[in-house]
């Protein structure tokens, strides 16, 4: 649980407005996860086959560690995603659809 610490403050930077600049025009995909979530676990591999595309940056962010990011983005029900780009959310949707999931990241 270490490492998602590391990736709730590159989270927490996304949503500052300032920094999230650092992305770019590129895509960013926000994935609301708990380690104690079924269905977060069934679709951690696609979400990881997928972070392999170097033009999308890719965050996951532990509702229990981050509760203060989850509730700032609306969270309600895990696993969500939330896709950005240039600064504005252009996507979400809840559950373990890994066909939604890739489908989004070739096309936001």
């Amino acid at each position: 649980m270490g490492e998602s610490s590391a990736e709730n403050s590159i989270a927490i930077l996304i949503f500052d407005k300032e920094q999230r600049k650092y992305a770019g025009n590129k895509l960013v995909v926000v994935d609301f996860t708990a380690t104690w979530c079924g269905p977060c676990q069934r679709i951690a591999p696609a979400f990881a086959a997928d972070s392999s595309n170097a033009n999308v940056i890719f965050l996951k962010v532990d509702v229990d560690d981050a509760q203060d990011v989850s509730s700032h983005c609306g969270i309600r029900s895990m696993p969500t995603f939330q896709f950005y780009k240039n600064n504005q959310k252009v996507h979400e949707f809840s559950g373990a659809d890994a066909a939604k999931l890739k489908a989004k990241v070739k096309k936001p």
